[in-house]
């Protein structure tokens, strides 16, 4: 099966593999990490500051801004840390989320783990996405599951625009949208995981 001229035809971006740095740079970034995740749970992402960060970490509010330049870019590393878990999970673990499985039922049990992954992930994907709408499109965690779904739709309808639907199919998956739903409309995880599958069985006709 060749894949559309847009389909991607790399491999997935890895999370969690940042350059080659210095030691004492990467002692940095994991103190860095561990002190925006201390803050989130026990003041909660709106805690989460450039200087807040700097403090509870003891490296200057100086490195902070150089190594992430923005508390949204912070919140996406942090939730970047968080991917590894995951991805894993879809790249070699057990079927039907893992390889092995049909494309449509992998596509399936992915939405499903993202929509629990990211609520799990809640107040730091919340925050981030407050701090810069924006950024969650140009991360790499959004880089490894676009080219996942588009993979996996590319394999079940090989006719069908992958790279777009795939965009299409993450949109319900904004944190914001999530919350919403769930905490805002009282919808069950249930409820939401059975409309991604009519979601996906949807095949309307059109004249």
């Amino acid at each position: 099966m060749s894949p559309t001229p847009d389909q991607p035809r790399r491999a997935l971006p890895l999370l969690n593999q940042p350059p080659p740095e210095r030691a004492d740079a990467a002692r940095n970034r994991r103190k860095i990490l561990d002190a925006a995740a201390r803050l989130v749970a026990e003041r909660g992402a709106e805690a989460v500051t450039m200087n807040a960060v700097a403090q509870a970490s003891g490296i200057g509010v100086g490195t902070v801004y150089r190594r992430f330049g923005t508390v949204a870019q912070l919140l996406i590393a942090l939730l970047n840390d968080r991917e590894e878990r995951l991805q894993e999970a879809f790249l070699s673990g057990p079927p039907p989320l893992g390889p092995d499985a049909p494309p449509a039922e992998r596509l399936r049990a992915f939405l499903h783990a993202l929509a629990d992954h990211i609520e799990d992930q809640q107040a730091v994907s919340l925050a981030a996405e407050a701090a810069d709408p924006g950024a969650r499109y140009r991360s790499d965690p959004y880089a490894t599951v676009h080219t996942h779904v588009a993979m996996l739709v590319g394999q079940a309808r090989p006719e069908a625009d992958a790279p777009v639907l795939a965009h299409l199919l993450l949109a319900p998956m904004a944190p914001s949208l999530l919350h919403h739903l769930r905490a805002e409309r009282g919808y069950s995880a249930r409820r939401i995981k059975d409309a991604i599958d009519q979601l996906l069985a949807l095949d309307l006709k059109f004249d």
